[in-house]
């Protein structure tokens, strides 16, 4: 059996301005802006486009792969 492998995106916390750039073009609305501090992602809602990370200006995204 072969394992199905989707892209997710990680947010380094420590590197986020919480500007809101990644959830205004998140096309699922799978990202929020926590307390105003740093972006979190609703994996269930992602698919892994990575427009998010496309758009960050802090580069706090980065697109990672994981086994499904």
């Amino acid at each position: 059996m072969t394992s199905k492998k989707k892209r997710k995106p990680v947010v380094d916390r420590a590197m986020c301005a919480a500007c809101g750039e990644c959830a205004e073009t998140c096309p699922r609305i799978a990202i929020t802006i926590r307390n105003g501090i740093h972006a979190v992602v609703d994996y269930s809602q992602c698919v892994g486009c990575g427009a998010c990370a496309a758009v960050c200006p802090a580069s706090a995204i980065s697109m990672k792969m994981e086994a499904e």
